[in-house]
């Protein structure tokens, strides 16, 4: 807590900026700081109490605490000689202090760049018009293009969005301007160059453990930039109630360095003067409470501050004969009369000075001066920002709370706990047995032996077994009838049951003020209880520490902030900036291009930080179920599990979950029109093949009907033909047969007329009975064809022979 009996004496900045650049004015503000922090009068140091509050929690963090107070707690007028217990403290807190400090190191994140000048905000709006554009007139375009081979699109097809929600999740997961990427790299390989991973492991340590966290960072044309770790217990800084230090108007620290160091920074001091400041250390280090490193005698300590006040911009605008207005820049005391011809503007900044002062040297002062690279943020470039970033989640009227320092209480009484229990045990006796003598005295074991106490020991231990008498010799009752009974000594069992809950009850305490339960501590879970309620303690566990988590990304996050502001300022004016450029050669020719004009750009940092196991599980769970009802594909869900921002990962689910439904919409509305188009074309190929086929039919029955009638006329002519051959037939041998006749009536006649009378007269007999016996046997004979001279009702007996 700062004491406010102490007043400081710090200068005035009303005072001229000239005055304000002096030693003189420097060494008033180094006085004032250690007069405020390293004030041995009294009873009080602000500075060495700090340190050895915080040496103390870091102490118990560790489990290494001080055995003094437990020693102070159990010993009788400081005797401990009759005590023999192990001293050695309980590692309790250890264990919650690792389980916070690497639960914060699981936590992943990306620093992003976000460009705001007003160059890449028009780039930016350019390219969202276009994207409308494009989403509007798509039909239109996609029809130019179709018809005339001309691409109106300004950007990709497949890029471009279906609808505005598209859009704007678009621009945040893909859009990235090539000087957004190099700024992010830029600020990545600095990081990676000062091993900052390491430098954020002790500042999550020093958040848990003392409830402060530090870090700066610098530049130097040997090193370029770097980015320390500071040590909370070496701050120095004006009084403030902010937890990330952003009211504060001086800040520094104090490192103990050799003489040669000290050398080696300022070649100027003499011998004599580094005499003096070693003098000075060692005085200094016998009345603040707390040792230099190994008690040497040739360790200084340095106090290095920064100092946060306002200078005068004063310009002279001077008329010119052109009619124009010319400014030169003057001094704060610059002030022209009134009748003169030009005016004074002016206008009033922050800056920083810096300052080194020796601890104990009085008004002495190393150096003071303004301090080179200053940080400015683009946005306001009236601002000087320090380079520390400090953050104290949980101060108030400067004293700070911790993890740590809640929990020392219970630690104690858990110590103390813990050597009651050894002082219990180591009290505890077995259990024995009592032997009753008098019992034994008058029993014969009948072999001639007597049954002394040793033997009634021996057969007890042996067999569990032992003889007594309940009547003695003289027939009197035997009060000790049974000679061993049983001593329970167990009875500091209750004690030590009674120190286990105690100790159960402190450490239960602990889980309650940190917030740190069973389900985030690694403690055997109840077996009645669900995972979903386990889950649910470990949720409310991180919960009860995220104001840690958040002070330890505000340190990242200020430090990404700085390093943005000196890379623009080393680009921009350092005459490092080409070596500077490449040392980044890890990066292509594009990038390098990009970053050689990053300082005409402003960007706005920020943390995308990786969701957590719960927060994982919850969105997996969202993605199991879409891919399950086949809302989304394969291809979906890695991309959704990529985006590590877990609203966005939500917004990109339901996005792709719209865009599947629309298109597997259109492909069943597409297999309907393909169905259908398949089936009206099936039918017309059916009804052709019916045509086809009743074509074909009757064509057949045409070339049927042909061939029959082809075939009944080449019938009916080879009927006629075959008809006529044998009329023709016919008739020639009707010729022949007259021929016959006429011939051979001629040689009758002819015989006739040759013979006699008689043999004529016989010829004429016989020829007569020739002929009537023909005519009475057969008849005449006919060689006329019967059924043959008709064709198809067409008779030819109109050409009989006549």
């Amino acid at each position: 807590m700062i004491n406010k009996g102490i007043k400081t004496a710090f200068p005035s900045q009303a005072v001229s900026d000239v005055e304000k650049m002096t030693l003189e004015y420097g060494s008033k503000v180094g006085k004032a700081i250690e007069h405020e922090w390293f004030n041995n009068s009294g009873s009080y140091n602000r500075h060495g109490k700090f340190k050895e509050s915080f040496h103390n929690l870091r102490l118990y963090a560790r489990g290494e605490q001080s055995i003094k107070k437990y020693k102070d707690e159990l010993s009788i007028n400081g005797d401990l000689s009759y005590l023999n217990l192990d001293w050695k403290p309980v590692p309790i807190i250890p264990k919650f202090v690792d389980i916070v400090v690497n639960g914060m190191a699981d936590r992943s994140y990306d620093i992003r760049a976000y460009s705001q000048d007003p160059f890449s905000i028009k780039k930016r709006t350019d390219y969202i018009e276009g994207m409308i554009s494009d989403m509007m007139g798509r039909d239109i375009k996609n029809q130019v293009k179709n018809e005339f081979g001309i691409d109106t699109f300004n950007n990709d097809q497949s890029e471009i969005p279906d609808s505005e929600e598209e859009l704007n999740l678009h621009m945040q997961l893909n859009y990235k301007q090539s000087i957004e990427v190099a700024e992010e790299e830029a600020i990545n390989s600095i990081f990676d160059k000062n091993k900052y991973h390491l430098i954020r492991d002790r500042f999550n340590y020093d958040l848990a453990v003392i409830g402060v966290g530090a870090v700066k960072s610098s530049f130097n044309k040997a090193e370029g930039i770097k980015v320390e770790y500071v040590d909370p217990a070496d701050l120095v800084y004006s009084p403030t109630e902010s937890p990330y230090f952003d009211d504060i108007y001086y800040i520094g620290e104090v490192k103990e360095i050799y003489v040669n160091e000290l050398k080696k920074q300022f070649p100027e001091l003499t011998d004599e003067e580094l005499e003096e400041y070693r003098n000075y250390g060692g005085s200094y280090a016998g009345s603040s409470g707390y040792k230099a490193k190994s008690d040497d005698n040739n360790v200084v300590r340095v106090l290095y501050f920064e100092y946060k006040t306002y200078m005068n911009q004063v310009y002279k605008i001077k008329n010119t004969p052109t009619g124009g207005k010319r400014a030169l820049e003057k001094g704060d005391t610059f002030n022209p009369p009134a009748n003169e011809s030009f005016e004074r503007v002016d206008r009033a900044i922050e800056v920083v000075y810096e300052g080194v002062k020796i601890v104990g040297s009085g008004e002495k002062i190393l150096k003071w001066e303004l301090k080179k690279n200053m940080m400015r943020p683009k946005a306001d470039t009236t601002k000087a920002v320090m380079s520390y970033a400090v953050v104290a989640p949980r101060i108030y009227q400067g004293r700070v709370e911790s993890l740590v320092s809640r929990i020392t209480g219970f630690a104690d009484m858990i110590q103390l706990t813990h050597l009651k229990l050894q002082q219990v045990m180591s009290k505890m006796v077995p259990d024995g047995v009592y032997l009753d003598a008098d019992a034994l005295a008058e029993i014969d074991l009948g072999n001639g032996t007597n049954y002394n106490p040793q033997e009634a020991l021996n057969m007890y231990f042996q067999t569990g077994s032992v003889i007594g008498r309940s009547m003695n010799q003289d027939g009197d009752f035997n009060r000790g009838t049974t000679p061993v009974s049983e001593l329970n000594t167990s009875s500091k069992g209750g004690k030590i049951q009674s120190l286990i809950q105690t100790y159960n009850y402190y450490l239960q305490m602990m889980r309650d003020v940190t917030g740190l339960n069973e389900a985030r501590d690694g403690s055997m879970p109840d077996k009645n209880a669900l995972v979903g309620l386990q889950k649910l303690a470990a949720a409310n566990s991180n919960t009860a520490t995220r104001h840690v988590l958040n002070s330890s990304l505000y340190l990242t996050l200020s430090m990404a902030e700085c390093i943005a502001m000196r890379v623009s300022d080393v680009i921009e004016y350092s005459p490092t900036r080409e070596s500077f450029i490449k040392s980044l050669g890890k990066f292509n020719v594009a990038t390098l291009e990009e970053m050689a004009n990053l300082h005409l750009h402003d960007f706005g940092i920020f943390l995308q930080l990786a969701p957590d196991a719960e927060e994982k599980q919850l969105l997996e769970n969202n993605i199991q179920v879409a891919l399950q009802s086949q809302q989304i594909n394969l291809d979906d869900a890695i991309d959704i599990r990529e985006v590590k921002n877990l609203k966005l990962a939500n917004q990109l689910l339901k996005i792709r979950r719209v865009k599947k439904q629309t298109t597997d919409q259109a492909f069943k509305e597409r297999n309907i029109r393909v169905q259908a188009e398949a089936n009206a074309a099936a039918s017309e190929r059916s009804a052709a093949a019916e045509m086809q086929k009743q074509q074909a039919l009757t064509q057949s029955k045409v070339q049927i009907e042909q061939s029959k009638s082809q075939f009944e006329i080449q019938k009916m002519e080879r009927e006629a033909a075959i008809k006529k051959e044998l009329m023709e037939l016919e008739f020639q041998m009707n010729l022949r047969l007259r021929e016959a006749e006429v011939q051979s009536i001629k040689q009758r006649e002819k015989q006739k007329e040759d013979r006699k009378d008689e043999r004529t007269k016989i010829q004429a007999t016989q020829q007569s009975e020739l002929i009537d016996q023909r005519k009475k046997d057969t008849g005449p004979k006919s060689f006329e064809s019967a059924g043959f001279d008709n064709l198809e009702g067409f008779g030819l007996e109109q050409f009989e022979p006549r």
